[in-house]
């Protein structure tokens, strides 16, 4: 009985002192832990411990966060003051051009067009903004439309090929978040198989890398009449392959003969929503993908007068803002004032559009009355109050 009780009390002593030194350990540890915190804190951005606080929050809420979430876009040409552009407002910068040789090169403007990007790029990423490299456009550096150019490069495999690895390369090599293929436009069956495959290869090669792939696509609706554009073709089973689709709402106004008017009214971006709604919900495409661009630049009623910048008609008067329609030095300009983009915003809202995107970021007005800051307070809004929005359009 003693030995018995003599065993107890060894094995108490044991459990206790095993205790004692165990917590001593674990304190020391944890100490050593909440030092190593701190000093990490320390090192920490801002911005990265706001992300910290917001990982707190319970992940359903996270997960409504994400979903709801919606993007602005906004190209920047390639000779732009980097220190002119609005990286708080936008979620991308889509830097414009880089061009394609018909051999799957790509050639840029010069060594101030890639000084430029790499300031971009730098920061944007201060500013949490993505930036892509958008490849085409419709002049060609080396003259002429770039159609020919494009065309020649997606349709010769060997050609192809290069171009996938030329992107590939440079997406990683100066850091880009992604690429935009801008090939305007493919007229022919063969031209939509042929940008459909590139597209395939470069979506999976930018994808294995964590980046990201857009298309910037013809509206597809005529202006005036107000049906399908046949003469521009796409796969549509091509769009599965993109993380968004930038459609190029505007420049309606050649169609059916010029008419300055037709550049983006409302009632046309209508149509052209309803059309790429309903083409995606046919082929059950997720329309989240879909962008409605806007532009930031008036057209001349004088087809000999070049265009304008939105700035350019703040300038004259910040009452311009409210307008979308102005007279400068004799002639009537159209355009997009503040409130019709917001229109236009809750348009592709009310449609489950992932966002917006605008040409081109250089034009806006660095002012109370800027455009990206009144369609991204649109956006916002229309994320924190979806049920008031769509009472509104009830009503």
């Amino acid at each position: 009985m003693r030995i018995r009780k003599l065993q107890i009390a060894v094995m108490s002593m044991i459990v206790f002192c095993g205790g004692f030194f165990s917590g001593v350990l674990y304190s020391n540890h944890n100490s050593q832990l909440k030092a190593e915190d701190i000093k990490e804190a320390q090192r920490t951005p801002k911005k990265d411990n706001e992300k910290q606080e917001r990982s707190t929050i319970p992940e359903q809420e996270q997960k409504s966060e994400t979903e709801q979430s919606k993007v602005l876009m906004g190209y920047v040409q390639d000779f732009r003051d980097p220190n002119i552009v609005n990286y708080e407002d936008l979620t991308h910068i889509i830097f414009s051009f880089a061009h394609p040789a018909k051999d799957g090169s790509l050639l840029f403007n010069g060594d101030t067009a890639i000084g430029n990007l790499q300031t971009i790029v730098a920061q944007a990423h201060e500013q949490d903004t993505k930036v892509m490299l958008a490849i085409g456009g419709w002049y060609h550096i080396q003259g002429g439309e770039s159609y020919d150019y494009f065309k020649e490069a997606i349709s010769n495999p060997a050609a192809r090929a290069r171009l996938v690895t030329e992107l590939e390369g440079i997406a990683a090599r100066e850091q880009l978040d992604g690429i935009d293929i801008d090939f305007e436009h493919p007229r022919t069956a063969e031209d939509a198989r042929n940008l459909a495959v590139f597209i395939h290869d470069l979506y999976g090669k930018l994808h294995s890398q964590d980046k990201e792939l857009s298309i910037a696509v013809n509206a597809k609706v005529h202006s005036v009449a107000g049906t399908e554009i046949h003469n521009v073709i796409y796969e549509p089973a091509m769009f599965q392959d993109v993380d968004y689709v930038n459609i190029m709402a505007y420049d309606g106004q050649w169609d059916g003969g010029y008419n300055a008017a037709n550049l983006a009214p409302y009632h046309h971006v209508e149509n052209i929503v309803h059309y790429w709604s309903n083409l995606f919900d046919s082929h059950q495409i997720a329309k989240e993908k879909l962008i409605l661009g806007v532009p930031f630049y008036a057209q001349p009623e004088d087809p000999n007068s070049k265009q304008i910048s939105y700035a350019a008609i703040i300038n004259q008067s910040s009452d311009n803002a409210s307008q979308d329609t102005v007279v400068m030095n004799g002639t009537t300009y159209h355009y997009n004032g503040m409130e019709t983009v917001r229109r236009k915003t809750k348009l592709a809202l009310d449609n489950s559009f992932g966002g917006m995107m605008l040409w081109e970021a250089g034009h806006d007005s660095n002012s109370a009355q800027s455009l990206t800051a009144a369609i991204s307070a649109s956006l916002e809004e229309e994320q924190k109050y979806p049920l008031h929005a769509n009472r509104e359009t009830e009503s």
